[in-house]
């Protein structure tokens, strides 16, 4: 059976780690912490890389702490930041955990007899140690030419606007973070991603010298697609795990449109699947992409996780829509979702009045430059109606022919959508 830093290995999730760091998990349970920033309500996919890290963990027998940046969230990382973010309330940064934490519990178990995972608030700390106190125990081990070598803080200072002294004093308060979860809770590890690996590595060396014990960084890649973009980032914005801000089937396309060449190893990074497993998908993927096993097996998976089991049949069955299957039992709400990315014509309701010949709305709405053009496309059973072949060229449309009377959805050929409403009507 592998250890967990072999499986974390074979995953590819070892991007950096301290000397020793392997034998260090071999020799027991270990504590350790991963911090997230609680700057929104919700986390975002682009955080389950480290979620799915502590979980592995949790069930190699390690006993994980979430650290949520309550203090260090008033302040700001600097790291991978062009600019200084907004700071955000303390009230603001207290409601944002209670959701962080319902979505950590999805993933961790936090009533576990052997190793309880725990989150841990670093304003309790941070906002009431006094600066003086601070700056006296802590500054005096970190040299400014030290902190000004940090690539973060590099990239700042270069920048037009350059790094305020709050934010610059991140890496203070980071390595302070680890020192106190090591006196507190036996913390002898901190996780994350590798633009974290100078901020860990300063903690881990703040209790060398403080604590004269040895503790240890392990860091995972950045996740970047194939095609260049960062991780979890669309053109709408960020896929949230809330499914108020990320709709189940939102998410389910999300993961569903994975680059062919990302999708074994988001298999790895992101699903429960063992080596065989992901192996035989492997196989399957090299031999019939347009299958699309792989790609089904990690967006099922991953939304499963996240939003369970009915939202994930929900979501798979609106996507099913795309490729034909029936539309009359949706909710024109749904339906709106699921075509929202395609052209669309919004009709005056006057315009059903005695009925709307399809192959006048099929020019209203471009999809045909003709209504001959059109007819010919009925001829050839090439144009559908809420995914229905319409084989009279004659035929007409009426209110009734619209989901909830709003929306109907128009097809020419396999793939092009076109998605047509009536104004004024409820969405």
């Amino acid at each position: 059976m592998l250890s967990v830093f072999q499986d974390l290995e074979w995953r590819g999730l070892v991007y950096d780690a301290s000397e020793g760091v392997e034998d260090h998990l071999a020799g027991g349970g270990r504590s350790f912490y991963i911090g997230f920033d609680p700057s929104a309500r919700s986390l975002h996919v682009g955080s389950l890389l480290q979620i799915f890290n502590m979980a592995r963990m949790q069930r190699f027998g390690h006993t994980p702490i979430v650290l949520a940046g309550g203090g260090t969230g008033l302040i700001g990382d600097p790291t991978g930041k062009a600019k200084e973010r907004q700071l955000l309330t303390t009230e603001q940064v207290a409601e944002n955990l209670v959701g962080i934490k319902k979505q950590l519990g999805l993933f961790l178990d936090f009533d576990s007899r052997e190793n309880p995972a725990r989150m841990v608030d670093n304003g309790d700390w941070l906002t009431t140690i006094p600066l003086v106190e601070f700056l006296r125990d802590i500054g005096k081990h970190f040299t400014v030419n030290y902190m000004l070598a940090k690539e973060g803080v590099q990239r700042r200072l270069e920048g037009e606007d350059g790094i305020s002294y709050t934010e610059f004093t991140y890496l203070l308060l980071q390595s302070y973070d680890f020192l106190v979860l090591h006196d507190r809770h036996d913390c002898s590890l901190q996780m994350g991603g590798s633009d974290q690996w100078g901020n860990i590595t300063a903690g881990a060396e703040l209790i060398r010298r403080l604590r004269r014990k040895k503790a240890y960084a392990l860091v995972s890649p950045l996740v970047m697609t194939s095609s260049g973009v960062k991780f979890g980032k669309t053109e709408a914005g960020a896929v949230w795990l809330d499914a108020e801000l990320t709709s189940p089937y939102r998410f389910y396309q999300y993961w569903l449109g994975t680059d062919d060449r990302d999708v074994i190893k988001y298999l790895k990074y992101f699903t429960w699947l063992d080596r065989d497993e992901i192996g035989e998908l492997e196989t399957a993927h090299q031999a019939a992409p347009e299958k699309r096993e792989a790609h089904h097996a990690l967006a099922r998976d991953v939304t499963e996780r996240v939003h369970g089991p009915t939202a994930l049949e929900r979501a798979e069955r609106s996507s099913r829509v795309l490729f034909g299957a029936e539309i009359s039992d949706f909710a024109s709400a749904e339906i709106r979702e699921i075509f929202g990315d395609v052209p669309s014509t919004e009709l005056a309701p006057a315009a059903l009045d005695g009925g709307l010949q399809v192959t006048e709305l099929m020019v209203t709405s471009g999809l045909t430059p003709s209504k001959g053009a059109a007819k010919r496309l009925i001829r050839d059973g090439g144009l559908y109606v809420n995914n229905l072949r319409v084989r009279d060229e004659r035929a007409a449309l009426s209110a009734d022919d619209f989901l909830e009377g709003s929306v109907l959805v128009l097809r020419k050929g396999q793939k092009h959508y076109h998605l047509v409403t009536v104004a004024g009507e409820s969405s």
